[in-house]
């Protein structure tokens, strides 16, 4: 008797390991002070988190972990354009998968017309769900940013962007502003001229910076290059860059993407005096 309960508490113990690696190896890959060791081992992280997949094809929560990374991984890491779209692709994939899994409704929901999806979002689902639907929008807008020059995957933009904004109406702060990075980047992709609404854009990145205490240095980053760039604003575009550079990238949840910032901000400093001469 013994003997199966210490191996029952180890089957246990094993299964609630297994259950919280995703979430931890995001976690400690987030907190990495490191982003080249991050890229060299961002493949082996991939492929174990497909293994789980397999092992577990109806688990939601590794669905969206490996979704998750396998976008952070086309966003960041990747510089071929054709495995960019192949990883942005898994990543919608596993996000489209982890949605349906989680809930029928939703999984319908994203699928309806813009206007009935927002109807079924408001009298179907609240707070509670938000993070699946977060998930599948993050992964929805790093698909559209890897096949940017597909005009069907450009009109997927509008209807993400309303399901990132019924997120933000309901948790503004959500994923320590990185929702309202999205929406700024998102407002952003056009001067005024063809329909972009770049001072709604600053107010996202403004409000990236507030719930993030002004941790969040590729919001600075990004609100350079995006709203500085695009209105020829030099001044803010510096000063931006400067206090990215400036800052202590250590910060949770934020580390890696933060030395990340810090290293593009140089970039585009360096840039500055050329592009808006």
């Amino acid at each position: 008797m013994k003997r199966l309960t210490i191996a029952l508490a180890a089957l246990a113990l094993s299964a609630c390991s297994v259950g919280n690696l995703p979430k931890n190896l995001s976690r400690s890959m987030m907190n990495s002070d490191n982003p080249e060791v991050v890229a060299a081992g961002a493949p082996a992280y991939l492929l174990l988190l497909d293994a789980l997949v397999l092992t577990y094809p109806d688990d939601e929560d590794f669905l969206l972990s490996a979704s998750k990374l396998y976008g952070a991984y086309s966003g960041v890491f990747s510089s071929d354009p054709i495995q960019t779209k192949r990883m942005a692709d898994k990543a919608l994939e596993y996000a489209t998968r982890g949605l349906c899994e989680y809930d029928d409704d939703a999984c319908a929901a994203v699928k309806l017309p813009q206007d009935e999806m927002l109807d079924a979002l408001n009298h179907q689902f609240d707070e509670d769900d938000i993070h699946v639907f977060y998930a599948y929008a993050a992964a929805k807008a790093g698909w559209i940013q890897a096949n940017s020059s597909d005009w069907g995957a450009i009109a997927e933009l509008g209807k993400t962007k309303a399901l990132m904004q019924w997120v933000a109406n309901i948790k503004p702060d959500y994923d320590q502003g990185t929702l309202q990075v999205y929406l700024g980047v998102m407002e952003t992709q056009l001067p005024p001229s063809l329909g972009g609404r770049p001072e709604v854009g600053r107010e996202h990145f403004e409000k990236a910076l507030q719930y993030s205490d002004g941790k969040h240095l590729m919001a600075k980053v990004l609100y350079a290059k995006q709203y500085a760039r695009l209105m020829f604003d030099q001044e803010l575009h510096d000063r931006l860059l400067n206090e990215a550079i400036a800052a202590d990238p250590e910060a949770e949840g934020l580390t890696m993407i933060n030395y990340l910032a810090q290293r593009q901000a140089a970039e585009l400093l360096a840039e500055s005096a050329d592009f808006f001469e």
